[in-house]
């Protein structure tokens, strides 16, 4: 909107490319001497930055609050945005360019009073959902979804929309504004004075209509807004600024009605600077109070300069091909006129997304919807994540980041993968421990996972996602140091000091070896070793043994000194050998089962250990095992573990686990502790990510070994009705975990009638399994294992068969 004597207001919705072509002609039709724009006066600062060939949107202005920056708030610019336009405008023709929004000293500081209050609202400032922030709720015009933070709250383009029939609010304003084309008026203002009687009717009708926060914003842009008309003349300024404020900024008021809004209010010290942002995250679907369905569609709207549906159905046919879908120039020429058709059917003034959609379901996909997500992510939304300047200012920790990833050639992006690491190999050696001492932080821009190939413990495999709220968390750990190493190491100091529980420090012993952190190491061993000596739990002695174990493992691969951590390891695993058999008798079932994940975490930990100590406490933990196998009170899922754990290492007989199996599946065991005991003893590891693969080894040892079937299968049908009811949760759960087949051949099996009790077949008892180990074919496999592990070919026996079972 323009008037003959006064300043240029063009009233704009966030984000729209339609808003952006219309600013752009606007501005150089009046061409004014300053350009004011709805953002946070900080920013003035860095607006130059916007020039620089290396800034490319989208972005986003990030302020926080120097004394905690996890306090934050963010102001996105996407390449469409009506803000970055003007930017670029003024730049462009020399013209100076401010922001005239309520300062983020006080938005900061008004958020942290809203959240010590307990108002409505997030409770961290630097989510984008924050309905509160400055940057992400500045307008009731931003969003087409209502927000209910205050008592009155109205969407603006809702109510326009439904006045002009619409029952969509995103698509009337696609067809009023997004898909009117640069010049299609006459006069470059029409479309702002429209919006903004629009505006100023739906204010006169419902009044504010947002949070009294707005009020405050409103009159702080006046007030900047008089002071930019007194040096540069009404006729000199132009204010580009959401729709919504337009009538206010319209309105007269007097000076002294809009300095007592703003008298007394809080205020922080902030920091400011440009920080890259993510097509994702200008999507309504993040949270973002201000975000739209469609950003990637709405950047190719704005940047081609004609035929959008054409150029739009070619880009999608290209994502296709590039999925080996067969997509032809012909399948593009159909999906065109489909969607235009169906646009003239809705009475649109142009095909847009839904119809560009609807066709590409037709024609390209063939009614399906599966490729449509994927068009969706890629395109409609969209993977691009913007870049800043080196330039920018930035806290020491980003700086040192920052070379980090470009000396390791590990770019942040915005998609999604993996990144497979040979830890033998120096730069990935490097990339892991960046990424483990990011995750110490609290910077979790890499999480691990487990790898497509070898699980050996030179192997890393990590998920890599580059998200913006990370440049806060970057902040936020910039209290400990300047450097990554440095506030990796101080924070685990912290942390080991401050620690309360054993397995707390001994998690953080395991971190600071895969960080490589060598100056934290001895505050971490120091403190471990007081927990550990204060420590009488079993329960708590056994959930830190295992943390250990791995990391004197994963110490022999990266190289590191871990003699103090083998001490302690030892001496905790000592002290567990000799309470647990006590802390086993007398529990309930809750802490049975407790105690049975303790036990198979025990058990890999022993086998963990190095070879000196190791073999020593290998000998005792199989006593253990065997006391606890045949002590009658302990409880029949421990005894049934430890009688399978000591199968399966080859200290007991087979024929002697058909005794404990007989006993324990005797007419005088009640059938609950029977069934119990046969869980321990055919069920999986009590870890979540190994009982699977362990529930279904338990079942292939019943299908190879008749005999153990034949006990449980006799023992099931001699159960009463009535106890059977009571025992079949628990056989439920046991077998349920099986896989289908093996499932299936056990039915098989019982269904023909394996022997009961009698000896062992001594012919293959399934096809293709041999009656025992054949020893010389097993080693004939060593060779090709030690060629793909990077091993020597030359081994004594007993390091084959230490192969075969770190392989195996």
């Amino acid at each position: 909107m323009t008037t003959t004597h006064g300043p240029t207001l063009l009233g704009v919705r966030h984000h729209g490319p339609g808003s952006a072509r219309a600013v752009r002609a606007a501005l150089d039709a009046a061409a004014p001497r300053v350009v004011l724009i709805e953002g946070p006066p900080e920013g003035d600062a860095l607006l130059a930055l916007a020039a620089d060939e290396a800034m490319r949107p989208p972005v986003a202005l990030l302020a926080h609050a120097v004394d905690d920056p996890g306090r934050a708030a963010f102001w996105p610019l996407a390449e469409f945005s009506p803000e970055w336009v003007a930017i670029r405008w003024a730049l462009a023709h020399d013209v100076p360019a401010r922001f005239i929004d309520l300062p983020a000293a006080h938005s900061l500081a008004l958020a942290a009073a809203d959240d010590a209050a307990g108002d409505a609202g997030s409770g961290e400032s630097a989510d984008p959902a924050d309905p509160d922030e400055p940057a992400e709720s500045a307008d009731p015009a931003e969003s087409d979804a209502s927000r209910d933070d205050e008592s009155l709250r109205i969407d603006p383009l809702a109510v326009l929309a439904e006045a002009a029939g619409y029952d969509d609010p995103e698509r009337w304003w696609e067809d009023v504004v997004e898909h009117q084309g640069a010049g299609g008026a006459d006069d470059p203002f029409a479309p702002f004075a429209a919006v903004a009687e629009a505006m100023g009717a739906l204010r006169e009708r419902y009044g504010d209509g947002g949070p009294r926060r707005d009020l405050v914003r409103e009159a702080h842009m006046r007030g900047r807004l008089r002071a930019a008309c007194k040096e540069f003349g009404d006729d000199g300024v132009a204010v580009v600024c959401g729709a919504w404020h337009v009538p206010a900024l319209g309105r007269k008021t007097t000076v002294a009605a809009d300095r007592a809004l703003l008298k007394g209010l809080p205020k922080v010290r902030t920091g400011m600077t440009w920080v890259p942002w993510t097509h994702r995250r200008l999507a309504r679907h993040s949270g973002y109070g201000a975000g739209i369905d469609s950003p990637g569609w709405y950047g190719h709207l704005f940047a081609v300069p004609d035929r959008p549906v054409e150029r739009w159905l070619t880009k999608v046919a290209g994502l296709l091909r590039e999925e080996d879908r067969t997509v032809s120039s012909a399948h593009v020429i159909e999906a065109v006129r489909l969607a235009e058709t169906l646009a003239a059917m809705r009475g649109r003034p142009l095909a847009g997304l839904t119809e560009t959609t609807d066709a590409i379901r037709a024609v390209m996909c063939e009614g399906s919807d599966v490729p449509l997500d994927l068009i969706h992510d890629r395109l409609i939304v969209g993977e691009v994540l913007g870049e800043v300047p080196d330039t920018a200012p930035a806290v020491p920790l980003q700086r040192d980041l920052t070379a980090l990833q470009r000396t390791l050639r590990l770019k942040p992006e915005a998609l999604e993968r993996e990144l497979d690491l040979d830890l033998r190999k120096e730069t990935d050696a490097e990339r892991g421990r960046l990424l483990h001492r990011l995750r110490l932080l609290g910077i979790d821009w890499g999480e691990p996972v487990v790898g497509r190939g070898s699980t050996g413990t030179f192997r890393e495999t990590w998920r890599l996602r580059w998200e913006p709220e990370l440049y806060v968390r970057v902040a936020e750990a910039g209290v400990w140091g300047t450097t990554v190493l440095s506030a990796a190491t101080a924070k685990a100091e912290s942390r080991a000091l401050s620690a309360t529980a054993l397995a707390e420090v001994t998690a953080l012993a395991e971190r600071c070896l895969l960080a490589a952190l060598p100056d934290a190491l001895p505050v971490v061993m120091r403190a471990l070793a007081d927990r550990a000596a204060l420590d009488a739990d079993v329960g708590g002695l056994a959930q830190a043994l295992p943390a250990l174990a791995r990391s004197l493992r994963y110490g022999d691969v990266r190289s590191t000194d871990t003699g103090a951590l083998g001490e302690v390891a030892g001496g905790l695993a000592e002290r567990i050998c000799v309470g647990l058999p006590p802390a086993c008798a007398g529990l309930d079932a809750d802490g049975a089962a407790q105690m049975r994940g303790h036990l198979d975490s025990v058990h890999i930990a022993v086998g963990l250990l190095p070879d000196d100590r190791g073999r020593d406490l290998a000998g005792r933990w199989g006593a253990v095992l065997h006391k606890l196998a045949g002590r009658d009170t302990v409880p029949g899922v421990i005894r049934g573990r430890a009688a399978r754990l000591l199968l399966d290492d080859g200290r007991l007989a087979e024929d002697e686990a058909a005794r404990f199996m007989g006993l324990a599946l005797s007419p005088g065991t009640p059938p609950t502790d029977a069934a119990a005991w046969i869980e321990g003893f055919v069920g999986g590891p009590a870890g979540a990510g190994s009982r699977q693969a362990g529930s279904s080894a338990g079942g292939m040892l019943l299908v190879h070994d008749e005999r153990l079937l034949g006990l449980v299968d006799g023992w099931l049908t001699g159960v009463s009705a009535e106890a059977f009811t009571d025992v079949l949760p628990l056989l439920r759960r046991t077998f349920s975990a099986y896989e289908p087949g093996v499932r299936r051949t056990l039915g098989e099996l019982v269904g023909r009638g394996p022997a009961r009790g009698g000896p062992v077949a001594s012919e293959a008892a399934a096809p293709g399994f041999g009656p025992g180990l054949d020893e010389t074919r097993a080693d004939a496999v060593l060779p090709v294992l030690r060629l793909l592990l990077g091993s020597d070919v030359s081994a004594t026996a007993d390091d084959n068969d230490d192969l075969l079972e770190a392989t195996g």
